[in-house]
């Protein structure tokens, strides 16, 4: 069996630091907000190029407080609308919702799976205030033309990059002047994953971070003071500890993972399938590898014949989920065609050369 990804293989060559690291925080005797969380803060901010690194507890729960945040500091106010893509996993749109804002929903390019810039400006209205810009797949949206729409309408930009750790492009500086903030996952799947839940905030906002770094811990900057309506959302010190060890691989990692892309890319020939869009730079660390084909099923039954599994990220959009009944009747019909067709291949930076080869081979006789 080829897994769609094993994390187990994956994880093995740390077992025995992973062994040393529980050992170090038993005997440090501090559990919650120790040197291993400030340790990867500091590291994580720094890989991120970025001033401030802020670890709590999964990646939604990031998402979340950087909304609290921007309301705490006047910047949004509840009911405020965000602009965000219409076919994004869930977790985005609930983000909005927790925060007591509204979500709009714009459609994606059907080549990229991100939000298309070019129909973002007819969804603002007096009362959008932000742009939640999500990393699908691990490809980076495209923020100059973001950041351009946001500069001219005064909104305010969040990045999603849950799936996108280790992507860069030139226009890098453009985003972080922004002063935008950036929510990260360490679902133990993601490119840059723990062993269990944890997630991070990146910005150079300097008063953004310093209420951030109080909500995720109480509202609390000095124990037992409680400035704000806070949350209990801390990165775990062991799970931290966990990722000071993996964080200086990713770009390792993300490198097998492109190499891998390259091939499905050059050598899977069957008209019956759709290959994502990549140019090649490093705007896309391939945390999923996506292709659409028109009868999904039935191309899983046949892979899985062949003991290859796949996963479908995601079978139903947002705006059909029966959590959202005021939605059901709306058409997004290329988020619909997207949710409809697509199929993840296997992708891990423990997938063999051989394993590749059996892929692309059975691909082509489909």
């Amino acid at each position: 069996m080829i897994p769609f990804l094993d994390l187990k293989k994956i994880n093995e060559p740390y077992e025995t630091a992973f062994q040393e690291k529980l050992k170090t925080v038993l005997n440090n005797g501090w559990y919650i907000l120790g040197k291993e969380v400030e340790t990867f803060e500091e590291s994580f901010a720094q890989y991120c190029k970025s001033k401030y690194c802020i670890g709590v507890g999964n990646g939604f729960d990031a998402l979340v407080l950087i909304f609290k945040g921007y309301i705490q500091l006047g910047k949004l106010k509840k009911g405020d609308e965000v602009i965000v893509p219409a076919n994004t996993y869930i977790a985005s749109i609930l983000a909005i919702l927790q925060a007591d804002l509204v979500p709009v929903l714009v459609e994606p390019r059907l080549e990229t799976y991100n939000i298309n810039p070019d129909l973002i400006e007819e969804k603002i209205t007096p009362k959008t205030k932000a742009i939640l810009a999500v990393h699908l797949y691990g490809q980076l949206a495209e923020m100059e033309k973001i950041n351009e729409i946001a500069i001219n309408n005064n909104l305010i930009v969040v990045e999603d990059c849950a799936q996108s750790h280790g992507a860069i492009n030139d226009l890098q500086s453009t985003i972080y002047n922004l002063k935008s903030a950036c929510a990260y996952s360490f679902y133990p799947g993601k490119n840059l994953g723990c062993l269990g839940d944890g997630g991070a905030i990146t910005t150079n906002d300097s008063e953004l971070a310093k209420v951030l770094f109080s909500l995720r811990n109480y509202g609390s900057e000095k124990k037992y003071h409680n400035e704000y309506i806070g949350v209990n959302s801390r990165l775990d010190e062991l799970q931290a500890g966990f990722l000071n060890l993996k964080l200086p691989n990713l770009d390792t990692d993300n490198e097998k993972r492109q190499k891998i892309a390259k091939r499905y890319l050059s050598e899977i020939k069957n008209d019956k399938i759709e290959l994502p869009f990549w140019d090649f730079s490093n705007n896309h660390v391939f945390h999923l590898f996506v292709i659409r084909t028109k009868n999904r099923e039935k191309l899983q039954e046949y892979l899985m014949q062949y003991n290859i599994q796949t996963l479908i990220h995601y079978p139903i959009p947002p705006h059909k989920q029966k959590a959202f009944p005021d939605w059901n009747h709306l058409s997004f019909p290329i988020t619909e065609k997207i949710h409809n067709e697509v199929l993840s291949l296997p992708m891990s930076p423990v997938l063999t050369e051989s394993e590749v080869d059996f892929i692309i081979e059975i691909l082509n006789q489909y």
